[in-house]
């Protein structure tokens, strides 16, 4: 009888005189890609370069895998002491039992189609739990990502290759306030585009990834990401960019170095504790002119409510105008907190970023300067913090926390919003503005004391949202953010509208003060759209966001 050299026979199966197997080696396969009762080297050794474009080289000893068949699940395909039957799993238990089909096991919440080599799974809209028992990625994922995926249908061997088209959406003919018809436009404008985009942190990735286990490892890469986010906001060319989920390391030795060589000035705050990524604002040198820089920190020692890393960052901008009458733009960056339970610690955040916009955008006669406010709030669109925005007053008598985002529908076990959200030691008032710390402060004091005990908030801002969260054409829902657990919007671009904007005029031979006039945004798309090209991340989007962008009239 042949025994291979590299194959180690013990037992009683390799006992002299008695077969190796019940059934003839030709069903079966040849003795060198099959081992007896249970010694086998797994399929899925970083020997064993079954998936295309693997590092590996190919052994001799490892077993064939057919790609027909690459739709079986993690758990088939490891299951311990399993041989190869004309291609379908095969356990040395029932190797004589040919005519029955292999034991096939499936998880209830997950439902798959098999199309060839594709292979689709339903999203499910609920988070993983900590801790969940799950069963550990190959080792191959470890080389190409930095650490194991968790288990998931393997993505497909070839690319999907459609890519995402988005349209851009003239808002400026219905407000009458367009070129003329010699194509000029009114000559105390300045005009600029925005973006604010949440482009990822690769650490957040990997800490995360089971969000990502429908994408092609190759393509979670940073050095394919890199590149293709470079790709984007080069492309756009926006003049003022609100980047989110910045890595720092990332940002100081690639991120910044290439956006200044095309022209930009950065600026950067990291979260605070250990977090590694942070928020950035870049604007373009040529455009724009920095007048003063404020990171704004949610943490606050001492009150547990505010206990939280995330940040925001500020900067006041003075337009590059020849005629020298632009006025300065307040532009606001911030990612709150995602928790979807805790609409207190969004709230507090928000109403400490309200208050620092409010001192930073006052001019001297009192009246303030154009706000753009962008960011990733973690809340959908008509939710409480959403309105809060939009209308400057919030009314939150006995509201769950988490109903506040509105990222969860049920509330049940909640408790309520307490009244006030934030204590008064924070120094900031229900109206999102600092506590007067002068002689003013003690007249009213008799005010703050009876806002104190109103369940409301306000913020004197009055803001607008670039987009209408809805399509035109047929009043599907928008979708900034989608992963293979869900797809929502959470990213905004809030503004200070002028009249026009606010009111839907048709004349503008007079100018609004102190306002953004909006021209045009960059449109969104559906979810089913995104369905199209494998949602997000993909070959050619490398983060699990879309970047919002707007084009905006200044009027001197």
């Amino acid at each position: 009888m042949y025994r291979h050299p590299n194959i180690s026979y013990a037992g009683s199966a390799a006992a002299p005189g008695r077969p190796m197997f019940v059934r003839p080696l030709s069903v079966v396969g040849s003795a060198q890609t099959q081992l007896i009762a249970g010694v086998w080297r797994p399929w899925y050794q970083p020997t064993c370069s079954w998936w295309s474009g693997h590092p590996y080289q190919q052994q001799p000893h490892c077993l064939s895998i057919s790609k027909k068949h690459s739709s079986f699940s993690w758990r088939e395909w490891r299951r311990p002491n399993t041989f190869l039957q004309g291609g379908l799993p095969l356990s040395t238990g029932q190797m004589d039992q040919s005519d029955k089909d292999p034991p096939f096991k499936r998880r209830k919440s997950t439902e798959e189609k098999v199309t060839g080599e594709q292979v689709k799974v339903q999203r499910s809209p609920k988070r993983s739990v900590p801790g969940e028992n799950r069963e550990q990625s190959p080792p191959w994922l470890k080389n190409v990502v930095g650490v194991p995926l968790k288990p998931g249908k393997f993505p497909p061997s070839s690319a999907n290759k459609t890519e995402l088209k988005r349209r851009w959406e003239d808002l400026s003919l219905p407000y009458g306030c367009g070129p003329q018809a010699d194509g000029s436009i009114h000559k105390q404008t300045f005009d600029f585009s925005v973006m604010s985009y949440n482009i990822l942190s690769q650490e957040l990735l990997l800490s995360n990834a089971y969000l990502y286990k429908h994408c092609n490892p190759r393509i979670l890469e940073w050095r394919y990401r890199f590149t293709n986010i470079i790709k984007e906001l080069e492309r756009h060319n926006a003049d003022i960019m609100c980047l989110q989920e910045v890595q720092e390391d990332h940002y100081q030795k690639q991120i910044k170095p290439m956006l200044e060589s095309l022209g930009y000035h950065c600026e950067y705050k990291r979260r605070t504790g250990r977090k590694p990524d942070g928020c950035a604002v870049v604007f373009r040198r040529d455009r724009f002119s920095l007048l003063s820089c404020h990171p704004v920190e949610y943490f606050r020692q001492g009150i547990p409510l505010l206990d939280r890393d995330n940040v925001g960052l500020i900067l006041l901008l003075q337009p590059v105008d020849p005629s020298g009458s632009a006025c300065s733009i307040c532009v606001a960056n911030t990612h709150l907190l995602y928790n979807p339970r805790r609409g207190d610690i969004k709230l507090s955040q928000l109403a400490m970023l309200l208050a620092e916009i409010s001192r930073v955008a006052r001019l001297a006669d009192g009246g303030s300067c154009p706000v753009l406010l962008c960011g990733d709030f973690n809340s959908v669109p008509q939710s409480p913090l959403y309105r809060f925005i939009k209308e400057s007053k919030l009314e939150y008598v006995g509201m769950p926390i988490g109903k506040v985002s509105g990222q969860e529908e049920s509330s049940r076990g909640q408790r309520i919003l307490e009244v006030p959200i934030w204590p008064p030691s924070l120094g900031i008032s229900q109206r999102c503005q600092y506590e007067l710390r002068s002689k003013e402060k003690n007249l009213q004091q008799e005010a703050s004391i009876n806002s104190l005990n109103k369940a409301s908030i306000e913020h004197g801002l009055k803001l607008s949202s670039v987009y209408s969260h809805n399509l035109k054409e047929n009043g599907q829902p928008e979708i900034t953010t989608c992963h293979s657990r869900t797809a929502i919007t959470v990213d905004y671009i809030f503004y200070s509208a002028n009249q026009k904007d606010a009111s839907g005029q048709t004349e503008c031979s007079v100018p609004a003060e102190r306002g953004l006039q909006l021209l045009a945004r960059l449109a969104l798309v559906t979810e089913a759209e995104l369905g199209e090209v494998n949602s997000l991340p993909n070959q050619h989007n490398s983060s699990d966001h879309l970047p919002l962008i707007a084009r905006f009239r200044l009027h001197s």
